[in-house]
């Protein structure tokens, strides 16, 4: 016989966002792009290559033939750091990575813009936290490159940090991230959003001086996007930002009775899942919910056998409490959350939804969440959400 019970899962689950007193993390990966209508890591991977031609693309193609596009960009780096004029390793030099770096960069931008991407689930994610009244602050933590999340905040009208301050060429913060709630070194309100970019984003690039700055778009081109950090010791001076938003991650995540949701994210970047498995066995009274929205990877499921309060949730089956098993049928119609034999949350499109419905509160924003709701659905939305 099935072990989970769906209709008590989302009651505990209603009970635990409802809980002001508690610290509330989200890390969003690239499935959050895709439901959007942006390509995935692979579909991205493509597209980037079909942009190039030429010795460009074979190069590309040569320096990725076992590296990630990620891992393809760090090669770059080191390259142009390393080499002198004469020199190439990977048949390229020093001026012929750090072109291939620009183009690369400017390839992702092209593939990742908002312009092109549907945006129901962020919009829904963003009428959640522009209301979300926690009394510490709400932190969104992303892997991801584009700007849906930025979008979707400013059309909520939501306020946020994501640890830059200017107009023009916004300047990197380090000691307002590095700042906790209830330290004294404190200096910025809960009712503000913190938006931790974890790998860069499309719109933060170096100056001439060699300063990361955020700007109002995405980078123009010929420059190239400050976008994952490279791992080498030569670059430190550029490896800081990206080392200070993890460290913002491993400390949000360490603070007590953290509840952290996590959805859109292939659990394929180590140093993330390392302060995610750490923290979990750590803070035993936090929780972390990870909804997969294929099958549940195996070492992902290792994981959550030997820590129970780390739950791991997909369409037919879960694993809670260490207990891997399937779902059973719901005693009841839970329009919305419960369709094709399976739980509807692990999409994320569905589960910003199921957040934007989960408090009473009034949305104050541009539109009413109910205005939301219909704007990116078609429908007010009739579905009950649990709320325990």
């Amino acid at each position: 016989m099935p072990e989970h019970d769906p209709s008590r899962f989302l009651a505990s689950l209603g009970m635990k966002l409802a809980a002001r007193s508690r610290h509330v993390c989200m890390l969003l990966g690239a499935g959050v792009g895709k439901a959007c209508g942006l390509p995935d890591v692979k579909e991205l991977e493509k597209s980037v290559l079909d942009e190039l031609s030429g010795t460009h693309r074979d190069a590309l193609q040569r320096v990725m033939a076992n590296r990630t596009l990620e891992e393809a960009l760090s090669r770059f780096r080191r390259i142009s750091a390393l080499l002198g004029d004469e020199d190439t390793v990977d048949g390229l030099t020093a001026s012929n990575a750090r072109e291939l770096d620009a183009l690369v960069c400017r390839a992702i931008v092209k593939a990742l813009q908002v312009e092109e991407a549907d945006q129901p689930g962020t919009r829904c994610l963003a009428a959640w936290a522009a209301r979300a009244s926690y009394v510490m602050p709400l932190e969104l933590f992303t892997v991801n490159y584009d700007l849906l999340l930025e979008a979707a905040l400013e059309k909520a009208r939501a306020t946020y940090f994501d640890g830059f301050m200017g107009n023009i060429e916004a300047r990197f913060q380090t000691e307002l991230v590095e700042s906790m709630p209830g330290t004294d070194g404190e200096s910025l309100p809960s009712f503000l959003i913190r938006l931790w970019k974890l790998h860069g984003s499309l719109n933060w690039m170096w100056t001439d001086d060699g300063e990361l700055v955020r700007i109002g778009q995405a980078v123009p081109e010929g420059r190239a996007a400050a976008i994952y950090p490279s791992d080498a010791k030569y670059e430190e001076s550029r490896r800081v930002p990206f080392v200070v938003l993890q460290d913002r991650l491993r400390r949000s995540l360490n603070e007590p009775e953290t509840l952290v949701l996590i959805s859109g994210y292939s659990f394929g970047d180590e140093h993330v899942n390392e302060v995610l498995f750490d923290s979990a066995l750590r803070r035993e009274r936090s929780e972390y919910i990870a909804f997969c929205f294929d099958e549940i990877p195996e070492h992902l499921a290792d994981r959550a056998s030997v820590a129970p309060n780390l739950q791991v949730v997909s369409q037919r089956e879960a694993i809670v409490g260490g207990i891997r098993d399937a779902w059973k049928d719901p005693d009841h119609e839970m329009p919305g959350l419960w369709d094709n034999d399976g739980l509807t949350l692990c999409d994320f499109n569905q589960l910003a939804r199921y957040l934007a419905r989960s408090t009473a509160r009034e949305y104050g924003g541009a539109q009413s969440l109910s205005g939301v709701l219909t704007e990116v659905y078609g429908a007010p939305g009739g579905e009950g959400v649990t709320t325990g």
